[in-house]
């Protein structure tokens, strides 16, 4: 990709009003664009990054067979009114009684803020038999939350992209085993975004009356008070908090804000239940079906890596995520031969991935070229200059130091 034809400019200036650390960067680097209180445009090098993610987020999915699918995110009040959630105060909600009168009002309706209830609605169509059993599915879609303080750029949104699966079993046992797996599938998920997360037990919330369990990045910028113990894995949040269950650890009990990046819920039978989702064993009996839920905040991620990953000049990508694998920066004034040998080595590596941005602006100085670079957070920035000889000069975002080196070899740093 060629940097004189993104969308995109990188701004001098931190824009005016943001206080978070992702805000401030994301938008300086032209990834996101604020439209509203806690509502943000994703751009173009945002995208890049966010489909990272969520290509990660859809192999470890995968991986435990579950099937992806797409639900609606304007949900008629009947769903919600079957499990007594109608009148949570973070739906966003379309028509009332005075103007139902009117024929294109008929019903009202709601932006998802989450997806049980259509979901098991859903299932009610295939599941049937204990033979129908266990079935997951799982959707990326964009939630509305009605939040009355919208903050923290992308860690707190009236909108934003999440990745929310849904699980259906004969019994707690078998959730039990799922709950397990999903709960490895999230760490594996984390851990190649980046991020280093505990597990801390939490409350169900509107979703459910058991204890749940909330991936937590520990982090300033959070908005949780996570209790932990560095030693064993106790750790709950503020609002469960009870000391008394560290009693089999001797080793003292920290606390420290944290995000929370992730989510899981035993939801037990209370959705079967309001939709009469049950299925006939063996025996000829009828058996509730058992269900789980587990979101994963994908744009809250992105805040996240940000707040974990930054500096005084700008994003420090991990490579797993980064917009591009490498940043290509022209130095040279004229299109001698060394720069038609950077610029063939820039096309045939960019030729089927895409994964390069060159620099190929005349009206930017090497200073300006340097400063932007480390505010888009490249994980490799590669430079060709007067200087450089016949040689690159190759630097990490994440260190200081740089050295020469040959054309060949940077295809090995690039297939790292």
């Amino acid at each position: 990709m060629l940097q004189s034809k993104l969308l995109t400019k990188i701004s001098k200036t931190f824009p005016e009003g943001e206080e978070s650390k992702n805000a401030k960067w994301l938008i300086r680097g032209g990834f996101i664009a604020k439209s509203s209180s806690g509502v943000y445009s994703i751009l173009p090098l945002g995208l890049r990054v966010l489909r990272n993610i969520t290509e990660i987020v859809r192999e470890e999915m995968n991986a435990l067979g579950s099937e992806e699918l797409a639900m609606p995110a304007l949900v008629e009040k009947k769903y919600w009114e079957k499990t007594g959630r109608w009148g949570v105060d973070v739906i966003y909600k379309t028509g009332n009684e005075e103007n139902k009168k009117d024929e294109a009002h008929d019903f009202e309706f709601g932006l998802g803020w989450t997806h049980e209830e259509v979901m098991t609605a859903i299932a009610n169509n295939f599941i049937q038999s204990y033979r129908d059993l266990p079935k997951s599915a799982y959707q990326f879609q964009t939630k509305f939350r009605k939040e009355v303080r919208a903050q923290g750029g992308l860690l707190r949104g009236r909108e934003f992209l999440m990745k929310d699966l849904y699980s259906f079993h004969l019994d707690e046992k078998d959730l039990e085993s799922f709950y397990l797996k999903i709960w490895k599938a999230y760490n594996n998920v984390y851990k190649r975004v980046g991020l280093k997360t505990i597990v801390a037990e939490a409350g169900g919330g509107d979703f459910t009356k058991q204890y749940t369990h909330e991936f937590q990045v520990l982090n300033t910028a959070g908005e949780d008070l996570v209790y932990y113990c560095s030693k064993c894995k106790f750790a709950q949040n503020k609002e469960v908090f009870k000391p008394e269950n560290h009693k089999d650890c001797k080793e003292e009990i920290l606390n420290a804000k944290a995000i929370e990046v992730g989510n899981i819920f035993r939801l037990g039978t209370r959705y079967s239940e309001a939709f009469n989702l049950k299925v006939k064993l063996e025996s000829g009996e009828e058996s509730r079906v058992v269900m789980g839920s587990y979101g994963i905040g994908i744009t809250r991620i992105i805040g996240t890596l940000v707040e974990e990953y930054s500096d005084e000049r700008g994003i420090i990508w991990p490579k797993s995520v980064a917009p591009f694998k490498a940043h290509f920066i022209n130095l040279r004034k004229n299109k001698d031969k060394e720069f038609k040998k950077f610029f063939a080595l820039y096309e045939k590596l960019n030729k089927n991935s895409n994964e390069i941005l060159f620099d190929d602006r005349a009206d930017k100085s090497a200073g300006e070229k340097f400063a932007e670079s480390d505010i888009l957070g490249i994980p490799l920035r590669i430079v060709c200059g007067e200087k450089t000889g016949i040689k690159l000069e190759i630097k990490e975002r994440s260190s200081s130091k740089f050295k020469l080196v040959s054309y060949k070899e940077i295809e090995k740093y690039l297939a790292v």
